[in-house]
């Protein structure tokens, strides 16, 4: 990575959803029971959350209290150890066991514990019995990193069909009895969202989305956007003339977007060959691809990924350009683009034995007429960005793509499927 390089910045934040724990008021309630050997259900686990249907497994933001219900449908007397209730989390890479680095637990009841009208007994009679129960998940987890314990923000969970590592959450109610009976027990897994947000973007850019007009490139707006040094390109326009032309990308600061918006790309293209720049400048020429990686080895949140075994890089978006109004004159041309971030992208993550990132890449130019020379293979240039839960604060980066631009985005490059994604977001 070149030290001119800036990287994304974004904050986690503790807004009005996140600023103190909340119990779930809207949404559903999922309910999984455990029958014993005649069919009869007999214990149940409730889960209160903000999915939207009873039937799908629960989901919590950052700041949502875990809170529900274990209830106990009893025909005859019988004598326990404890009844708990446990919250759990953990990476898991495929072919290892889980590393877990959260774990919270409440006893719900022993023959040590008050039952509501306050006795105590030392067995439970025929009956129904029901405990509520509310946990707290922490903002920041303390995990062994590379040999050392660092404090980081609890990881979102992330399941997808053929990932190589997993993080999956789960509620789990244990029953045990005495020294011969039978201890069982009864979990469900449940989706976590941490709430990240980009930082505002500069009063301009504010100002643009805020009244629906059009972006304004970094000319009028330096402080709005970063600007990536200029990258030659050398080859032959048809096969006859050396030519050098100059390319700039830019993009809208902070560099930190949301699922479910999209992002501002502006190209600029200097150079002495007016029909190199015409040929170069082709909406269709460049190639800008965004692509995520997920690295689960034990280096995975060192600032240079890609270099271990256990990365894996794909591409999930294309950028699409289209000519800029009035901003091209001799010696110049510049094309306004953007990316389109499905909602069901999942956002960065840098956690131990477990980081998704995304970058830029810039592809070398494929047109009739230039070939590079010499011949190039790898990018021509790389830029990381990073990718929130959430827009920022009072602002939500629509698209300004053309009708005719804006429907060659939506080529699909992986057919992945999450348990929990950015799409989860309330509306």
């Amino acid at each position: 990575m070149d030290d001119d390089q800036e990287l994304p910045g974004y904050t986690p934040r503790a807004s009005s959803s996140q600023a103190s724990h909340s119990t779930v008021s809207r949404g559903s309630e999922y309910t999984i029971s455990r029958e014993d050997h005649r069919g009869r259900k007999w214990l149940f686990l409730s889960v209160k959350s903000r999915a939207p249907k009873s039937v799908l497994l629960p989901i919590f933001y950052g700041g949502d209290l875990v809170s529900g219900s274990v209830a106990l449908d009893i025909v005859k007397s019988e004598s326990f150890k404890s009844i708990t209730v446990k919250v759990t989390a953990g990476t898991t890479l495929v072919g290892q066991e889980e590393q877990q680095f959260l774990v919270i637990e409440k006893e719900l009841w022993s023959p040590a514990t008050a039952l509501p009208d306050g006795s105590t007994v030392s067995k439970l009679e025929k009956g129904r019995y029901e405990w509520p129960f509310k946990f707290t998940l922490p903002k920041e987890v303390e995990v062994l990193d590379q040999k050392e314990k660092k404090i980081y923000p609890l990881p979102p969970s992330f399941t997808e069909r053929a990932s190589p590592a997993y993080i999956n959450y789960k509620v789990t109610v244990f029953v045990r009895r005495n020294a011969l009976g039978v201890n069982q027990s009864l979990f469900t897994h449940f989706g976590y969202l941490p709430i990240t947000k980009p930082d505002l973007p500069s009063p301009i850019v504010q100002m643009t989305y805020a009244e629906n007009i059009p972006l304004v490139g970094p000319e009028v707006d330096p402080e709005g956007w970063h600007i990536i040094p200029p990258t030659t390109v050398t080859g032959t326009l048809f096969d006859t003339k050396p030519v050098n032309v100059d390319f700039t990308l830019a993009l809208i600061k902070p560099l930190s977007y949301a699922c479910g918006s999209a992002m501002p790309l502006r190209l600029t293209f200097t150079g002495a060959d007016e029909q190199a720049l015409d040929v170069l400048s082709s909406p269709y020429a460049t190639s800008i691809l965004l692509k995520r990686s997920l690295d689960a080895g034990s280096h995975a949140t060192t600032e240079h990924p890609g270099h271990h075994a256990k990365n894996f890089v794909e591409t999930i978006a294309r950028a699409v350009f289209w000519p800029a109004k009035y901003a091209s004159t001799i010696g110049t041309r510049v094309l306004e683009g953007e990316i389109k971030l499905r909602k069901t992208f999942k956002q960065s993550v840098v956690f131990p034995r477990f980081t998704v990132r995304y970058h830029l890449e810039v592809h070398p130019f494929e047109v009739v007429g230039f070939t590079h020379a010499p011949r190039v293979t790898g990018p021509l240039l790389i830029q990381p960005v990073n990718i929130t839960s959430f827009h920022a604060t009072g602002i939500v980066m629509r698209s300004f793509a053309p009708p005719e631009y804006a429907q060659e985005q939506y080529e699909d490059f992986s057919n992945s499927v999450g348990l929990i994604t950015c799409a989860w977001r309330a509306n």
